[in-house]
């Protein structure tokens, strides 16, 4: 997962591709964080946006940053893994991804909070707070 910024609008307008690299421009240098307002000046107006995801937070943009547009009265954020997603399992403050052998732990928001492999992986179990990953011949509490 590289530099990733998901904004969703906050203001009726029909976003075209080349706006997100107008907004990058604007957003340059700038430190940006999942779930917060940002708001940029363009021909006069001053246009809001919701920070749905910043990968990592807080984010500097920079050139290379991946600007992505939220549409609709949903918030919705894809994450994408270089591997398959075998299982999700749910917990108080997010969710856990498992694959393969590898386990990664993210937020509400769908921000990464932690990656690590196991070998062997042979299970995980979470409570309100906490996930506890089972392997070899011990566990790994996390609680992010």
């Amino acid at each position: 997962m590289g530099m990733r910024l998901v904004l969703k609008p906050l203001f009726e307008a029909e976003l075209t591709p080349d706006f997100a690299e107008v907004i990058k421009g604007k957003l340059l240098g700038k430190d940006v964080k999942t779930s917060e307002e940002v708001v940029i000046e363009l021909i006069g107006e001053l246009l809001r946006f919701k920070v749905l995801l910043a990968e990592p937070s807080p984010l500097k943009v920079t050139s290379s940053t991946k600007i992505e547009f939220s549409t609709g009265n949903l918030d919705a954020v894809n994450v994408e893994f270089e591997k398959e997603v075998e299982d999700v399992i749910p917990f108080g403050k997010g969710f856990v991804v498992v694959l393969g052998n590898k386990v990664v732990v993210l937020s509400k928001e769908g921000q990464k909070l932690y990656s690590e492999e196991f070998k062997p992986l042979k299970g995980i179990r979470v409570t309100e707070d906490s996930v506890v990953v089972i392997h070899g011949s011990g566990v790994k509490i996390i609680r992010p």
